[in-house]
């Protein structure tokens, strides 16, 4: 399936509330678009439930991970990464910061992120999932789609197409 988020925009903003994500991220991994239905995490650089997470078989979710936009330390690397992929994610969403962006940038996988850091993250197992987190605009909730380009991140209450 293809789409584009201008045409998604042009198509639906009129008849759906869909909300539209501030241009924070960068681009990562081999998928340059990607959607699916959201799956919500809040840590802050702490990557254990991150990984419990992603050990999950899904098809095509979106993890969305609300990282307090920490540029302290890194959420994510190649190694869970390619536990995604293995996984059925299609994307990954981190108000945080990635490391191993050269091997990540080889896996089908979409990911956005705000940086890359070299440091990994701590491993205390707290944060909460499936909650309302909210960042660049867009209040995100599990069950909600997303819906990402090299134009940017349109979140819609209900699958669109």
């Amino acid at each position: 399936m293809t789409f584009t988020t201008p045409n998604l925009c042009d198509q639906f903003g009129d008849t759906h509330h869909l909300q539209i994500g501030e241009p924070i991220f960068l681009r990562f991994g081999g998928r340059s678009a990607f959607s699916g239905q959201v799956t919500t995490l809040k840590v802050f650089e702490d990557n254990v439930l991150i990984r419990k997470v992603l050990e999950e078989t899904v098809t095509d979710g979106v993890l969305v991970i609300d990282g307090g936009g920490s540029h302290r330390c890194a959420l994510l690397g190649g190694n869970l990464s390619r536990l995604a992929c293995e996984n059925g994610w299609a994307g990954i969403i981190v108000y945080g910061c990635i490391r191993d962006s050269v091997e990540i940038n080889e896996l089908p996988i979409g990911l956005r992120a705000l940086h890359t850091h070299p440091l990994k993250s701590h491993k205390r197992g707290t944060g909460d999932r499936d909650k309302l987190i909210s960042f660049a605009g867009i209040n995100f909730r599990t069950g909600n789609y997303v819906y990402v380009d090299e134009d940017g991140i349109v979140v819609a209450d209900e699958k669109l197409i």
